[in-house]
């Protein structure tokens, strides 16, 4: 297959830019209409082999920095988002169940910059070689992720119409904030993925966001060292009249 060549970048300035780093994604197989269910109206799932599908996706935010802020300044902090992937007016992108963070002040800017659903996390990191190992509590209720894995091999470049690209290569992501749908945009290389071996993994988090408890570990993973990224601000999108 042809590799996925890197996607345009948006015109314009770029609202801020962060770092992602040793992200983990990891992912479930759901059927399309329990996950059609939790969407809002005028967002579609977007689907992979004929079903919905639930992403984990725990990982390091480093250097983050808002355009107007100095980049001296930047800050580090832990994330791991649940979402799904959807469509709206026909573009692919990410919908957010919830994004755990570590840091209150990325909760707080997320929520009224993006409309983002961000909870304060008691979150812990550790590596040792390829081994890490990463958990997440979420203070206001308790829900959970706790994984360690073994970081595998580095895979081909991601191929147009492969998995990779499908699961990997999102660069929109959709919410709604105050009644208004928001579009926001990200731009980067495309990840550069590796093997995963699971040793652990268990999560609550999607009890949590309405969905069935998972009783099975995810039916895919992929690991990336990860990519440089710029973050262009949230715009309201108007629904597509058909």
């Amino acid at each position: 297959m042809k590799p996925m060549p890197p996607r345009p970048r948006p015109a314009g300035p770029n609202g801020g830019t962060q770092n992602w780093r040793e992200l983990l994604f990891l992912h479930w197989r759901y059927p399309i209409e329990e996950m059609q269910a939790l969407l809002p109206d005028g967002m579609e799932v977007d689907p992979w082999q004929g079903e919905a599908w639930l992403g984990a996706v725990p990982f390091l935010m480093r250097d983050v920095a808002p355009s107007w802020w100095p980049g001296v300044f930047a800050f580090d902090f832990l994330e791991c988002n649940l979402r799904t992937y959807v469509r709206v007016n026909g573009e692919p992108g990410v919908y957010f169940f919830s994004l755990e963070a570590d840091s209150w002040l990325a909760v707080q800017a997320a929520r009224a910059g993006w409309g983002l659903p961000y909870h304060h996390a008691s979150m812990a990191h550790a590596r040792e070689g390829q081994d890490i190992s990463f958990e997440t509590t979420r203070r206001s209720d308790g829900s959970e992720l706790r994984v360690r894995y073994t970081v595998g091999e580095a895979m081909p470049p991601t191929a147009v119409g492969s998995a990779e690209a499908f699961f990997l290569e999102r660069y929109l992501l959709f919410s709604d904030r105050r009644g208004r749908r928001l579009r926001g945009e990200v731009h980067h290389v495309p990840y550069p993925a590796r093997a995963v071996e699971l040793h652990e993994c268990v999560m609550t988090l999607e009890r949590a966001a309405g969905l069935p408890a998972l009783d099975r570990p995810p039916e895919l993973a992929h690991f990336s060292d990860g990519v440089d990224v710029e973050v262009f601000d949230p715009r309201p999108i108007a629904p597509r009249e058909d």
